[in-house]
């Protein structure tokens, strides 16, 4: 009954959704880019000894075949495609091993060269995958966006919410983050299902079935302009833990439902 309603529960949330196609063959991943950046605090002897394939490489995991990361280097795994106006689902779980800490990231609307930001990624707006932050949002390099938020009882932090006032993110306004609404992620050694729906310049952050980010007005910065952001590669990071994805799938949309807007 649960997966029934989870289901049902998309359906009537996403808005004239095109057939899911998958980023991940199941056998390669020739369709990726993969670019090795800095190496993890501490663990720098492990970054001289990353390659590629040792980063980004196909396992099986009961029966299946996933992709494996391995956490132990900056590094980015990116669509070699560009994608507007669709619906993203990604399936994943936490490794063992951890260099630091448990983090990752789907960077979304990323463009430009890689190295961009921290020495390793292209610019972009980050729906956070990071062990205890899953669904917050991260602004790297010149990105921008708008939230609906409330102040955080230390004010330290904004933290998104449907009540909230509408402010400006980004390296000048406000900061690059902005934390989830609730906290909707399994216990580590579970799969955890992420949708991310971008139409225009709105993206949602969904966790396990949990509207728990919402950001409109996303743009890059330029000579002091906001210029729209609706477009980009999609990128996977490794970032300090190790890491399995059995599900990466995309789809056209026309369109957010309001359900997800109130």
């Amino acid at each position: 009954m649960k997966n029934l309603l989870f289901v049902l529960t998309f359906c009537f949330l996403s808005v004239s959704v095109f057939a899911q196609k998958s980023l991940f063959n199941g056998k390669n991943l020739k369709n990726w880019e993969i670019f090795l950046g800095s190496p993890i605090t501490g663990f720098e002897d492990l970054a001289k000894k990353a390659t590629p394939a040792s980063t980004y490489s196909i396992v099986e995991m009961d029966g299946k075949k996933v992709i494996h990361i391995s956490g132990d280097i900056f590094a980015s795994l990116a669509t070699k495609a560009e994608y507007a106006d669709y619906h993203l689902r990604l399936e994943f779980k936490w490794g063992e091993k951890v260099y630091g800490k448990r983090n990752s990231g789907l960077l979304y609307h990323s463009y430009g060269p890689f190295g961009a930001a921290f020495g390793t990624w292209m610019a972009n707006i980050e729906h956070q995958l990071m062990h205890e932050n899953l669904g917050d949002t991260y602004l790297m390099a010149n990105t921008y966006c708008e939230s609906k938020v409330l102040k955080s009882d230390d004010g330290k932090s904004f933290n998104y919410s449907p009540q909230g006032q509408l402010t400006s993110f980004s390296e000048t306004d406000n900061g690059r983050s902005v934390k989830k609404a609730k906290d909707a992620e399994k216990p580590l050694g579970e799969w955890n299902t992420v949708d991310l729906y971008c139409f225009g310049q709105t993206a949602v952050h969904v966790v396990n079935g949990q509207v728990v980010m919402v950001n409109t007005n996303c743009s890059k910065v330029e000579n002091g302009l906001k210029l729209p952001l609706t477009k980009g590669k999609i990128q996977l990071q490794s970032e300090g833990g190790e890491f399995f994805i059995r599900k990466i799938e995309i789809g056209k949309i026309k369109g957010i439902s309001a359900e997800f807007l109130k």
